[in-house]
């Protein structure tokens, strides 16, 4: 398996807040890498450089380097709508675009200057297909997507980042906001998913990162602690900061 993202010595800075401490890690290809740790660690902080979301909050100042498919996106001539077409965001609440359900999905498409009818119906069908949604929509795609439930629009976000064939989708929390149907529906598609693409996930729920993820990063403090297998994260630990916060003994 490539690697798909590889970042080395990244420290990030919120003013004089040095949020971000020397985090180096390689996620491979077509795996699901959960990201755990206690609130304001930094993981989602991490996550967010991954899209440079973070680029549009003041005095913020990044060292370090971050490659995704070899290229370094903070470097020089990278344009961000771009990069944000190869890295979707799911967030922890679903933000549904105040539209139809099929306009949410083919917003990427058109903003993106596609304008084939036909290849935006078909991807949209796919899309909403590929997040195990479209059986529950098919019939009223020209309704709100607020009409739909919370876990329903979760998957229709899901759906409208796929759309634009990403290569990496990036989840905060997908599933915090979610009753437990919803989450298991959530966590089902992300383990179809992983066929296809690559995915890091921020979670709050140590059950959910040990179910669903490859590989575990465990932050705290604003580093990176522990990286490798989930099995050995969750079975046995290298480090002991890790085993007392999956024992549950702080977090």
């Amino acid at each position: 398996m490539e690697n798909i993202i590889e970042t080395r010595d990244v420290n990030f800075w919120y003013g004089d807040f040095h949020a971000l401490k020397g985090i180096t890690m390689d996620i491979q290809e077509k795996s699901v890498v959960a990201f755990i740790g206690p609130s304001g660690c930094g993981k989602s902080t991490f996550l967010r450089l991954l899209n440079r979301m973070n680029d549009l909050i003041p005095a913020t100042r990044l060292e370090g380097e971050i490659k995704i498919e070899g290229t370094d996106i903070y470097g020089k001539g990278v344009k961000v709508d771009e990069l944000r077409k190869r890295v979707g965001m799911v967030f922890q609440r679903p933000n549904p675009f105040p539209k139809s359900i099929f306009e949410n999905v083919a917003y990427g498409l058109r903003v993106n200057g596609v304008k084939d009818k036909d290849f935006i119906r078909q991807r949209v069908e796919d899309s909403l297909k590929g997040a195990a949604l479209w059986n529950e929509v098919k019939d009223k795609l020209k309704e709100s997507a607020y009409a739909l439930s919370g876990g329903q629009q979760q998957r229709l976000c899901i759906a409208r980042a796929m759309a634009v064939s990403p290569k990496v989708l990036l989840m905060d929390e997908p599933a915090s906001a979610l009753d437990p149907i919803s989450t298991a529906k959530v966590e089902e598609l992300i383990h179809e998913l992983k066929s296809e693409y690559t995915i890091v996930i921020v979670t709050h729920n140590m059950q959910q990162a040990s179910r669903i993820s490859d590989k575990t990063a465990f932050f705290y403090m604003g580093q990176m602690v522990e990286y490798g297998d989930t099995k050995q994260i969750f079975t046995n630990p290298e480090k002991e900061q890790t085993q007392n916060y999956i024992t549950g003994r702080f977090g």
